[in-house]
Order: structure tokens, then C-alpha cells, then sequence
């Protein structure tokens, strides 16, 4: 017990410690980046504020959200604040500004969150193919993988080509050097991840895995996470010279040998810091490699953000 309680102890001080370095970090780091001062009019449409002729794909930052699908996974003040991650459905974080999907399913095509579950794909689906019916120029990611010990759904690329086919832009690495203009009226680039399955082939609707990128570190300490995220950026290549999406994530996760688990209050000790992430890039000469940023909770000041570096790439300026 003693021992349990020290252990307990030594945790909240190493937390402790870290939220402060990145508290101090922020106030000494300044406000600025290229495109701060850039806010969209409307984050509904803002790559068509951007500009679709200029905007490439390899120089968007891409605001994406983590576990996009788990609004309402669970039940509700029981279950759901061990895995929720996200408050608004796919299509209110797709008009919040949202351009990357993180959609995880188990066999029955149920999206889920390790055990819990939660809506059928198909509530994912109808959300983006609506966003997509009341926009013109917006280009969206979905990743669609298949959960950590789960079984694919069966013939789950047909699906997915059934319900899309008109919107997917196919497996091609001319991709990247596009502008949206030149890839329109295509707009979805989805990403299959199957665990068993035959992954998608070059010229396919679908994207295979290799595509999307990251290094996922499983801590829920802030400061860590921060420069374990830099110092994998760092060791990328520009955007612009890729042929793969490259995703940074600002979360961290409750682990279990802590009293937290809830996810919310966990990952508010790095979800403020997306800026300040966005200034170490820069003053560390990565930010050219900066390309899918994730959250949870995502929220208009992040999405501002990354549309700003955006709009800089756009300009020249970044």
C-alpha cells in the first residue's frame, strides 16, 4: 500500500512538472507564426477560402481529430468518459473545420474504441457524404482502420467503394504535387487499414496504410509527448517532398497505473499547447514537415491554426 501511494505521488509531481514546462514555454515562446494573423471566414468552406487553384495538397496542414468517431461511444456517464475523445459528430467537426478522420471498426462495422462501441460506420458515412453535398472545394482524409484486436468486416473495401466510388480520389502520388482545383470534384482520399485483409494497390479508389504515417507515443505526460512529437517531426522529410501523409498528434492518454483515466481531463494538460507547438516548429526549423495535426476535443482555435500556416504555404510566406 505505502509503496502504491509513493508510486502515486511520484506520478502527479512528474505531471506536475511537465505541465509547467510547457506553461512556461508559452509565455515565453510569443504568439507568432506564419499566417496567425490569417482567420477564415468560414471554417465550413475554408479551403475554398484559401484559394483551391493555389492550395496543394503537400502544403496543407491538415487539422484532423483522433478517435473522430467517439462522441457517443458507450454508455453515457458510465462508460463513455474512459474513451470519448470527441464531443461534436463527424459532420459538426467536418463544419468546424475538421479534414482528417480517424475511424476505427470492428467486424459488425460498428465503429469502436478498443471494447466499447458505438454507432454503425454508415452514421460516419452519411455525415461526411452530406458535408460533402453542401461544399464544393473541401477535401477530406478518412482514415478507416480496423481495431486493435478485432477482425476486419468483411469485404470492407466493396463497401466503401459502394458508398463513395464518386467522391474518392484514387491511390496515386501525382496527388500530392496537386492543387485541390486540379483533383475536384473528386474529394475524399480514404485510407484503408485492414488487419488481415489484402491492402489497396496503386491506382485502386482506396489508399493502402503506408499512405498515412506516425509515431504514436502512449504517455500522458504533456512535455514528453511535445518534444517526442518534435523530435519525430524533425526527423521527417518537408511536406512537399512526401509521398505519404505524415500525422503529428497533440493528445495524450490515461494510462492505467494512474488514478485519471478519464480522457478529458488527461488530455487537457497538452490540448492548449497546439500553437505553441506550431512556434517550436518553426523557431526549430520543422515546420516545412508539419502536415496532418490531430486532437481530441477539437476546437476552433486549433482549427484557426492550422488553416493560418495553411494560408502562409499558400502565400509563399511559410
Amino acid at each position: 500500500m505505502g509503496s502504491h501511494l509513493s508510486k502515486q505521488l511520484e506520478r502527479r509531481k512528474a505531471i506536475s512538472t511537465e505541465k509547467k514546462v510547457l506553461t512556461d514555454l508559452q509565455k515565453s515562446c510569443g504568439c507568432e507564426f506564419p499566417g496567425c494573423d490569417y482567420m477564415p471566414s468560414d471554417r465550413k468552406n475554408w479551403m475554398a477560402g484559401v484559394g483551391p487553384e493555389t492550395l496543394h495538397i503537400n502544403k496543407i496542414v491538415w487539422p484532423g481529430t483522433h478517435d473522430s468517431a467517439t462522441n457517443k461511444i458507450g454508455i453515457r456517464f458510465v462508460s463513455r468518459p474512459f474513451a470519448q475523445c470527441q464531443s461534436l459528430s463527424i459532420y459538426d467537426q467536418l463544419v468546424a473545420g475538421t479534414r482528417v478522420l480517424d475511424i476505427r471498426v470492428q467486424e459488425d462495422r460498428r465503429v469502436c474504441h478498443g471494447i466499447l462501441k458505438t454507432y454503425s460506420v454508415d452514421v460516419v458515412l452519411a455525415d461526411l457524404k452530406r458535408f460533402l453535398s453542401e461544399t464544393e472545394s473541401e477535401v477530406v482524409i478518412l482514415e478507416i482502420r480496423t481495431e486493435f484486436g478485432h477482425e476486419d468486416p468483411p469485404e470492407f473495401d466493396k463497401y466503401l467503394v459502394e458508398q463513395l466510388g464518386e467522391h474518392l480520389i484514387h491511390q496515386d502520388d501525382h496527388v500530392f504535387g496537386k492543387t485541390v482545383a486540379e483533383l475536384l470534384p473528386k474529394r475524399v482520399i480514404c485510407v484503408w487499414k485492414p488487419r488481415k485483409s489484402g491492402q489497396p494497390k496503386k491506382g485502386d479508389p482506396l489508399w493502402s496504410a503506408g499512405y498515412l504515417k506516425d509515431n504514436w507515443i502512449d504517455t500522458d505526460l504533456p512535455s514528453t509527448k511535445f518534444e517526442s512529437n518534435l523530435k519525430h517531426l524533425s526527423q521527417q522529410q518537408p511536406a512537399s517532398s512526401r509521398k505519404f501523409f505524415y500525422r503529428v498528434e497533440n493528445t495524450v492518454t490515461p494510462q492505467p497505473d494512474n488514478p485519471i483515466l478519464c480522457v478529458k481531463p488527461v488530455t487537457r494538460r497538452i490540448h492548449c499547447y497546439a500553437k505553441v507547438f506550431i512556434i517550436e516548429c518553426v523557431k526549430r526549423g520543422c515546420a516545412d514537415k508539419l502536415q496532418i495535426f490531430s486532437t481530441d476535443f477539437i476546437d476552433k482555435d486549433f482549427v484557426d491554426a492550422c488553416v493560418g500556416l495553411t494560408f502562409a504555404r499558400a502565400q509563399g510566406k511559410a
